[in-house]
């Protein structure tokens, strides 16, 4: 639910940005282009921040750019300070330092290009300060308080500067693999991208383009230089993406050269090459044929359809709606119908369903090499996370006690296990793919002997 209502409040944040720089009808097209991008429509479905920090991102930097437009709407004196500083204070907080990764860098852009910071004033930035330490300092402290400084620095050290050096999670790729993936995970906007490009590089000078390009260019580049890549990690930017798209396409300004135009086939090969692709996975690994998803699939693909070969005849603004069309009717039959049956897709369901049928009231539970999130917010937040050795002086301690130990601690559980003397019952077993490291794994579920 989080997540479902960070992508809804992005998608207004977008709109309401985005009046900031084009028309309102422009600004509905911006957000239409978020609404039905493949990569918010992912997040919106995964226990995940990242919906939840786009809206705190876009609601600073719709702030910021009224106060560096000069306000071209007028806005009450203390509203956009509170808008911004408040944003970047609850970023913080879902998600540490990255907010201002991003708002910090458009800022200092937009200071070299200008020579100038005298806009910052509008924000209140003394005030503000004190305002976004008030929010987070509290936070930080309690953290302080219960976990010393180890907190800190397992997540700046470990995880945040550890991504930047080095490959993190098993999705190291080189500098490119963004701008490759930009036109699967901002589809169906990303297909108008390359039309628009002429106008927008026109109007870099303008202010507005200006400002959007400050948010976007300095971060992309910095994010494809992290050597550690998730596709989620761009989604920051992918707004101003579609605003830049929106305010060319609202006055009738893409480019109209007859090989950039052919690239409007993207709206009819994506669908049918996603939704046969999930169809066949679905038949290959899933043994089912899904044939409630074919409906949608077809009709997704004739959307598609008709946004390419009508693109000429009837306009950018119809065809970008037929292809949105397309990726609402994609997302039904891949996201509502096949991937809620793919069971070996999501461990942490199986899991807790596992947990549930022990029979106990209140069950212990303990996971050795499986750490998603997703399973300690279906199991609890009482869930350890140990080793192989621990796994086993966890279930040592008596009670309904269970253990989720992954296939590389398992020697390492048997080992202790067989020291120690613990009798434990024959282990269920999961086996299924764990897609946020990319591989196959497999879990055995077990309980002491006798537990109750």
């Amino acid at each position: 639910i989080p997540s479902l209502l960070g992508a809804i409040g992005s998608v207004l944040l977008t709109y309401w940005a985005a009046l900031a720089f084009v028309s309102r009808r422009a600004a509905v097209l911006a957000g239409l282009m978020i609404a039905t991008c493949i990569l918010l429509g992912a997040e919106a479905r995964l226990a995940k921040t990242d919906a939840s920090l786009l809206m705190t991102v876009v609601a600073a930097m719709g702030s910021m750019a009224r106060a560096y437009l000069g306000e071209r709407r007028p806005v009450a004196g203390w509203l956009l300070p509170a808008i911004f500083w408040t944003a970047l204070a609850v970023g913080v907080l879902i998600k540490g330092p990255l907010i201002v990764m991003f708002v910090g860098l458009c800022a200092a852009c937009l200071i070299i290009l200008d020579r100038s910071a005298r806009w910052i004033g509008a924000l209140r930035p003394v005030i503000g300060v004190l305002w976004f330490a008030l929010l987070v300092l509290p936070w930080f402290l309690a953290i302080i308080h219960r976990s010393g400084s180890s907190f800190f620095a397992e997540s700046v050290g470990h995880d945040l500067i550890a991504k930047v050096v080095s490959v993190q999670e098993a999705h190291g790729a080189p500098p490119g693999y963004y701008f490759l993936l930009f036109w699967v995970t901002f589809w169906p906007g990303a297909t108008l991208a390359a039309m628009s490009v002429p106008s927008i590089w026109a109007a870099r000078y303008e202010k507005g383009a200006k400002f959007l390009l400050a948010w976007i260019v300095p971060a992309w580049i910095v994010l494809e230089l992290v050597i550690t890549k998730l596709p989620h990690y761009v989604l920051p930017l992918y707004p101003a993406i579609a605003i830049l798209i929106a305010g060319v396409v609202d006055p009738h300004m893409l480019a109209r050269q007859r090989w950039l135009t052919r690239g409007t086939n993207w709206w009819f090969f994506f669908p049918a090459i996603f939704g046969i692709g999930a169809v066949v996975a679905f038949i290959v690994f899933g043994r089912q044929l899904g044939l409630l998803a074919w409906p949608f699939i077809a009709a997704a693909m004739v959307f598609g359809l008709w946004a390419w070969r009508l693109f000429s005849a009837d306009g950018a603004e119809r065809s970008l709606l037929r292809g949105m069309m397309a990726s609402i009717l994609l997302g039904i039959g891949i996201f509502g119908l096949i991937m809620p049956s793919f069971g070996t897709a999501f461990p942490s369901q199986a899991l807790a369903r596992i947990v549930r049928s022990s029979n106990c009231a209140q069950p212990q539970v303990a996971t050795a090499g499986y750490e998603e999130p997703s399973l300690v917010f279906l199991i609890g937040t009482n869930t350890k996370i140990v080793d192989g050795t621990d796994a086993a002086e966890f279930l040592r301690g008596g009670g309904c006690r269970i253990a989720l130990v992954e296939s590389r601690h398992e020697r390492a559980f048997l080992r202790r296990a067989d020291a120690i003397g613990l009798r434990y019952t024959a282990p269920q077993h999961f086996e299924g793919y764990n897609y946020s490291i990319g591989r196959a794994i497999s879990i055995a579920v077990y309980r002491a002997e006798g537990a109750q």
